[in-house]
Protein backbone atom coordinates (compact mmCIF):
# COMPACT_ATOMS: atom_id res chain seq x y z
CA UNK A 1 0.00 0.00 0.00
CA UNK A 2 1.16 3.46 -0.99
CA UNK A 3 1.19 6.42 1.66
CA UNK A 4 1.98 10.35 0.75
CA UNK A 5 2.85 11.99 3.66
CA UNK A 6 0.77 15.26 3.38
CA UNK A 7 3.40 17.88 4.43
CA UNK A 8 5.66 16.57 1.48
CA UNK A 9 2.63 16.95 -0.68
CA UNK A 10 1.57 20.32 0.39
CA UNK A 11 5.70 21.51 -0.08
CA UNK A 12 5.31 19.76 -4.03
CA UNK A 13 2.32 21.80 -4.70
CA UNK A 14 3.98 25.49 -2.87
CA UNK A 15 6.62 24.60 -4.89
CA UNK A 16 4.94 23.75 -8.25
CA UNK A 17 3.23 26.94 -7.70
CA UNK A 18 5.61 29.26 -6.74
CA UNK A 19 7.72 28.36 -10.08
CA UNK A 20 4.73 29.18 -12.28
CA UNK A 21 5.42 32.66 -14.01
CA UNK A 22 4.22 35.56 -12.21
CA UNK A 23 0.37 36.80 -13.60
CA UNK A 24 -2.51 38.36 -12.22
CA UNK A 25 -4.27 36.26 -9.72
CA UNK A 26 -7.83 36.29 -8.21
CA UNK A 27 -8.40 36.19 -4.85
CA UNK A 28 -9.86 32.54 -4.99
CA UNK A 29 -6.00 31.40 -6.24
CA UNK A 30 -4.26 34.11 -3.40
CA UNK A 31 -6.87 32.48 -0.67
CA UNK A 32 -5.96 28.91 -1.88
CA UNK A 33 -2.14 29.75 -1.87
CA UNK A 34 -1.94 31.66 1.47
CA UNK A 35 -4.15 28.46 2.69
CA UNK A 36 -2.01 25.86 1.34
CA UNK A 37 1.68 27.61 3.03
CA UNK A 38 -0.28 27.73 6.30
CA UNK A 39 -1.33 24.47 6.44
CA UNK A 40 2.19 22.87 5.74
CA UNK A 41 3.68 25.67 8.51
CA UNK A 42 1.63 23.84 10.93
CA UNK A 43 2.37 20.09 9.85
CA UNK A 44 6.56 21.22 9.66
CA UNK A 45 6.16 22.72 13.34
CA UNK A 46 6.11 20.00 15.38
CA UNK A 47 8.31 17.61 13.77
CA UNK A 48 12.14 17.58 14.18
CA UNK A 49 12.37 19.44 10.56
CA UNK A 50 10.05 22.34 11.85
CA UNK A 51 11.98 22.79 15.37
CA UNK A 52 15.39 22.64 13.21
CA UNK A 53 14.29 25.55 11.12
CA UNK A 54 12.78 27.20 13.95
CA UNK A 55 16.33 27.13 15.83
CA UNK A 56 18.04 28.16 12.67
CA UNK A 57 15.88 31.62 12.27
CA UNK A 58 16.09 32.18 16.37
CA UNK A 59 20.16 32.19 15.60
CA UNK A 60 19.84 34.68 12.27
CA UNK A 61 17.52 37.15 14.28
CA UNK A 62 19.73 37.40 17.18
CA UNK A 63 22.97 37.55 15.15
CA UNK A 64 21.18 40.49 13.17
CA UNK A 65 19.99 41.89 16.47
CA UNK A 66 23.37 41.72 18.34
CA UNK A 67 25.10 43.05 15.10
CA UNK A 68 22.51 46.49 14.75
CA UNK A 69 23.75 47.21 18.27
Amino acid sequence: MLTINVAVLLAIIVFVRIRRPVEPRTRLDQMFGVTVILVLGLLLAPTEFGHSVLGAVQQLVEGIAKASH
